[in-house]
């Protein structure tokens, strides 16, 4: 316990997961857009503790002042949660049952077409860069480059950067053959870079796997490692996002210490061991209707800026009789006109900030998903009839509509998002609604009373038809109740036969068990079967008195590595014969111990055990020693 634990710890003071750690995580949230209120409360709260104690602060409430007079402190707080354990090809067996299975099958499930992978919680790069080899290795480095598209996200903006660059150190590549290090990697100074053909399709960006819309039509989806740090309910809606993202049978490639346990209906099993498992055709109706896609086309290089804008069309923004906002491609804030900065309070000091930093990002509506779809669907986004409340009782309505931006050469630049205030008109509309409804309710009313009249007549008719007919159906009720009586007595009966079945199979199995341990018990010898792995399955008393080991000791156990006085190796040749010709080999004499440490001679046979695959009876007799032996003695 360090220093400052011990102090927080005699004063009684050390941070409790409760109501000050969730008001934490909200904060964080809305300041920041992190949201880790589905994160695992124990790693959670360990990990902000660990980053409290390094800036000396023991309650939730002052680290949250601290957060909100230090905005740098939000870096570090990051950095502490977001733990990025990562290297190439991780699990070495599981990749290479990847490329040996998987990667073939979805190969020559797709001739000539893309296959569309993603790696959600891709940390700086290593797996999606991995996951590029592995189909090059497969389609070659030339069709690779041509059919494959590769998506890597992740939250931590800082390992991304790193994602982008493609730069690996030397100790990085160790886990690489030096053929491939070779065939993928360039030196760039003291690092490594990723071969740029490759490069090119493989595609980074930032995205929530709890929040955020999932990457659609996939044909392999890997997600190792990241699903174990959140609890229940989060992995229950993310295992709903990745079902939609694959394609009917697409695979899902999970870490080591994941499992789908519980959603057996919609993922099947295609290799446990190696966490590999496949969607289920046709689980989903509607899978067929796309999502757009969040990150096809919003990463890509990073613009350096926007042109200068002429002095007119500056002017022209300014003084725009609606609010609007610019954002470059990085996310970044750009341009503020009059109507902005009046109706939502930003400044120029917000020039330059992120737009997931500000309030504005995500109230009155979420823009990230928005802003995505427009510059993936080259289109203008309008969102009509947005709601801003502005108190109890006073609000306003707006059009967003979000426009993406492309230079002459086509390269998106970034967005414009434009407030268009239609609270009169909403209102109206509102309003003319409302009559609308209320005059066609009491048109309705008039109508029903009028056909409810109508109707009375024909019910009071129909009453008298339907006494009559209660007679029938009560009478028809007790037949269906009888023969239902009798269904249950038969079901009865039957289950009863099919109970003195099984108990006298039972008995008879029992009996018959006791009779063989009777038979092996009595024989005098020793008796060991082995099954076909050279695994122990019986041990009779005769070997236990032989060799002073008792049958729980050496069940299941490897017959080669026992020590118990008997030179089992000199057995492995005869044992393998046997095995492989299905005859009986020996007797061959073996000198052994005893298990009262006398030198014996041991008579050893070797037989095929009937009636299964694989396995072998050894009987083992003590017998005379020979002259011979006991020369050899």
């Amino acid at each position: 316990m360090t220093e400052f634990e011990q102090t927080a710890a005699a004063e009684g003071k050390l941070p409790e997961v409760d109501g000050p750690l969730e008001d934490l995580l909200i904060f964080i949230r809305d300041a920041r857009g992190f949201d880790f209120t589905g994160y695992k409360r124990s790693s959670l709260a360990r990990r902000i503790r660990k980053r409290m104690q390094e800036v000396r602060i023991v309650e939730y409430l002052d680290y949250r002042d601290y957060l909100e007079s230090n905005a740098e402190e939000f870096q570090y707080l990051f950095n502490t949660i977001l733990i990025n354990v990562t290297s190439f090809f991780r699990d070495v067996d599981a990749w290479q049952y990847l490329q040996r299975e998987i990667i073939p099958e979805l190969v020559s499930g797709s001739p000539g077409g893309e296959i569309r992978i993603w790696s959600a919680g891709c940390s700086s790069g290593e797996e999606a860069y991995s996951l590029a080899i592995a189909f090059a290795e497969v389609l070659g480095i030339d069709e690779c480059a041509k059919r494959v598209k590769i998506y890597g996200t992740d939250v931590d903006e800082e390992a991304l950067r790193d994602a982008r660059s493609g730069l690996y150190t030397a100790k990085a590549l160790e886990p690489l053959s030096s053929e491939l290090r070779g065939r993928y990697f360039e030196p760039s100074g003291d690092k490594f870079v990723f071969r740029s053909d490759l490069r090119r399709r493989v595609i980074f960006g930032r995205h929530d796997i709890t929040r955020d819309a999932p990457i659609s039509r996939l044909d392999l989806l890997v997600c190792r490692n990241a699903l174990m740090y959140f609890n229940v309910e989060a992995q229950s809606q993310i295992l709903d996002r990745f079902h939609f993202a694959l394609r009917d049978s697409g695979f899902l490639f999970l870490g080591k210490a994941e499992m789908l346990l519980s959603d057996g209906e919609r993922f099947e099993v295609t290799n446990m061991r190696q966490r590999v498992f496949r969607r289920r055709v046709g689980e989903s109706a509607g899978h067929n209707t796309v999502l757009p896609p969040r990150l096809d086309t919003v990463l890509g290089q990073e613009v350096q800026g926007f042109v200068k804008k002429r002095q007119l069309s500056e002017l022209a923004l300014e003084t725009a009789p609606f609010a609007m906002i610019g954002v470059d491609i990085d996310g970044k804030v750009t341009v503020i006109n009059n109507q902005m900065r009046g109706q939502f309070g930003l400044n120029q000091h917000d020039l330059g900030r992120p737009l997931s930093e500000l309030e504005l990002s995500y109230r009155p509506v979420e823009l990230r998903s928005p802003i995505e779809q427009a510059i993936t669907e080259r289109r203008a986004i309008r969102l009509a009839s947005v709601e801003r409340r502005l108190g109890p009782e006073e609000n306003q309505f707006f059009d967003v509509i979000v426009q993406p931006l492309w230079n002459p050469d086509g390269v998106n630049v970034g967005v414009a998002v434009s407030f268009v205030d239609t609270t009169v008109s909403t209102r109206l509309a509102l309003e003319v609604k409302v009559k609308r409804e209320e005059l066609e309710t009491a048109y309705e009313e008039l109508q029903s009373t009028n056909e409810e009249l109508e109707t009375t007549n024909e019910e009071l008719q129909s009453s008298i038809e339907e006494l009559e007919t209660t007679n029938e159906e009560l009478q028809s009720t007790n037949e269906e109740l009888e023969t239902t009586n009798e269904e249950l007595q038969s079901g009865n009966e039957e289950l009863e036969t099919m109970n003195e079945e099984l108990r006298i199979r039972s008995t008879e199995l029992d009996e018959a068990r006791t009779f063989l341990e009777g038979i092996l018990s009595s024989i005098a010898a020793g008796v060991v079967v082995l099954d076909g792995d050279l695994r122990v399955r019986s041990w009779n008393r005769g070997a236990e008195e032989l060799w002073g080991l008792r049958a729980d000791e050496v069940c299941q156990q490897h017959f080669l590595t026992l020590d118990f006085g008997l030179p089992t190796d000199l057995l492995q040749d005869t044992i393998a014969e046997t095995l492989r010709t299905g005859r009986r080999a020996g007797p061959i004499d073996v000198p052994a111990v005893n298990r009262i440490g006398r030198s014996i001679v041991c008579a050893v046979s070797c037989s095929r055990l009937d009636g299964a695959r694989d396995g072998v009876v050894l009987l083992m007799e003590e017998t005379t020693p020979t002259p011979a032996a006991t020369q050899r003695k």
